[in-house]
């Protein structure tokens, strides 16, 4: 890979500056994409953004920025998205630093800003030797998350359409299920989400297997309309929302369930009764439990050490499955025993002191595995 140093004013970088939302920012002329298709969108707070201004205004040296140079000879924007919108933005007077616009700056000040050196690697090379070099740089500073760094590897017209639906500030996927997913949307998390979900609908191994199959798809409908269906059948399933119902894996639980019986009306009452029940510890799990049937799920209140001491006394130690068996050891330390419930919670039973009896671990074993 070829890699130069070069000293580049910002008034050249900023000559052409459009943002124009789902359609890309520009600059240096046009010949500068600042936002490629695996760029995550603007993130800095007011803070960051700022400290970009002063330390121009200043004259101290900005981290080094990273172009790509293209076959046809214009640039990619490959590290220093969030610094070059910062200046660009300042420059064109979008936002105001210590209550001064760059209009209210004097000829001089906009003068010493406008002529300011941003030092720019510009870099030459394969698609994997520029994409190998972009996860590499962006280790440090605004880590990217792990969709973001797949974006960068698998950049192309699938993943421009993906990201029109999952991954603006706004976007579709925000409007039918931002009650249902955990993340955001411009950090790709919305996007891996519904990646994830078609990856368990096709059975594959990752998310990588899925980008890599589709990346130079026209669009991305099929993802999209998948995701839909999703959200759809959690709507009519259990069309109450609960801040509960954020972050759960509906995409399986839909694959697994889409074509069963159910009845939203017993759901909501069962879901209204479980989330009352203070046995429950896991909320979030009521509504896979209500689906699969699985206790595990709901995360029952254990017995506390007190209640497991008091009736490891009572019992002698002895376990009770051991002695029913006729087994040669009956007799248990402490910690060799657990605590479980003599009336299961499924039939009422709760978790008190009078419904705790103490098995040994192997038989504790053997008895939830049944």
């Amino acid at each position: 890979m070829r890699i130069e140093l070069h000293e580049i004013p910002i008034f050249e970088v900023v000559n052409g500056y459009a943002d124009n939302a789902e359609e890309g920012v520009v600059g240096y002329g046009g010949r500068l994409n600042i936002r490629p298709a695996y760029q995550r969108e603007f993130i800095y707070k007011d803070k960051q953004r700022d400290e970009v201004i002063r330390t121009i205004r200043k004259g101290f040296p900005l981290n080094v920025m990273y172009w790509v140079k293209s076959a046809d000879g214009d640039f990619e924007l490959m590290d220093g998205q969030q610094r070059t919108i910062s200046l660009c933005s300042y420059a064109a007077s979008q936002f105001a630093l210590d209550y001064q616009f760059f209009h209210n700056l004097t000829a001089e000040e906009q003068k010493q800003f406008m002529e300011y050196s941003l030092m720019v690697y510009i870099c030459e090379g394969t698609d994997r030797e520029k994409l190998d070099w972009f996860k590499t740089i962006n280790i440090a500073g605004e880590q990217l998350t792990a969709q973001e760094l797949r974006n960068a590897v698998y950049t192309g017209p699938w993943l421009a359409s993906a990201k029109k639906y999952f991954s603006k500030t706004g976007c579709p996927a925000y409007q039918i299920a931002g009650d249902y997913l955990n993340g955001s949307a411009i950090r790709q998390d919305y996007l891996e989400t519904a990646i994830r979900w078609a990856v368990s609908r096709e059975g594959l191994d990752c998310i990588e297997t899925y980008m890599a199959t589709h990346q130079q798809d026209e669009n991305a409908s099929q993802l999209w309309l998948g995701f839909q269906r999703v959200i759809q059948w959690v709507e009519a399933v259990f069309p109450k929302k609960r801040k509960e119902m954020k972050g759960i894996e509906w995409g399986p639980l839909y694959d697994r369930f889409k074509e069963a019986a159910l009845d939203p009306d017993a759901l909501e009452s069962n879901v209204k009764a479980l989330m009352m029940d203070d046995e429950v510890t896991n909320k979030k799990g009521i509504y896979t439990y209500l689906l699969t049937g699985e206790e595990k799920h709901l995360s029952l209140r254990a017995f506390t050490e007190a209640q497991k001491r008091a009736a490891y006394e009572r019992q002698g130690g002895i376990c009770p499955d051991c002695r029913a068996a006729g087994r040669a050891k009956v007799h248990y330390e402490f910690e060799e025993m657990q605590g479980d419930h003599i009336t299961p919670w499924s039939k009422g039973g709760k978790t008190t002191p009078d419904n705790c009896k103490m098995r040994c671990a192997e038989c504790n074993r053997r008895k939830s595995d049944r």
